[in-house]
């Protein structure tokens, strides 16, 4: 099975005390509902992973990226739908223009204060809370993560930094 291919991005307010999240909010079959996370989805074939971020971010925020950090990828083998691969591609997104939309067809767009975020004080996916520490760091690294799912939940966490 061919993985998917997909960004996920995660958007800081000018002191980078605050994220711009989505709560997946407006379909009760979504995997997510309920759940806040960064932005992001699959890439278009073609498409460059930067450019994608970029366009989904425009798609579901409102927001012109102007720049852009690679914080690493995560494989999620077993993640999606009917136990489909997927492959993600990790940014921070430092820089941006415009005014963010207040939600999309997925859900609400809040900002969310980091700290409330790496205490576990928000309602997301028990697996981000493996990562995120290493997205939202003081001196960021690059990494490189494996997370197998099963049954809707993560099994295992394991990467390295460059």
């Amino acid at each position: 099975m061919q993985a998917v291919l997909a960004t996920l991005g995660y958007v800081l307010s000018p002191d980078r005390k605050h994220v711009l999240m989505i709560r997946r909010d407006t379909r009760p079959d979504d995997i997510h509902y309920g759940y806040y996370n960064g932005l992001g989805g699959k890439l278009e074939p073609g498409e460059d992973v930067a450019s994608g971020m970029r366009r989904e971010i425009r798609e579901e925020a409102g927001l012109e990226c102007t720049g852009l950090d690679f914080a690493g990828t995560i494989s999620w083998p077993g993640f999606g739908r009917d136990g489909a691969n997927w492959f993600g591609f990790l940014f921070r997104v430092h820089g941006w223009t415009g005014e963010p939309l207040t939600g999309n067809d997925e859900g609400s767009l809040h900002w969310v204060e980091v700290e409330d975020i790496l205490a576990q004080r928000v309602p997301m996916w028990e697996s981000d809370r493996h990562f995120l520490p290493l997205v939202f760091a003081d001196s960021p690294t690059v990494f490189h993560g494996v997370m197998p799912f099963a049954q809707g939940k993560a099994v295992s966490w394991s990467y390295s930094e460059l």
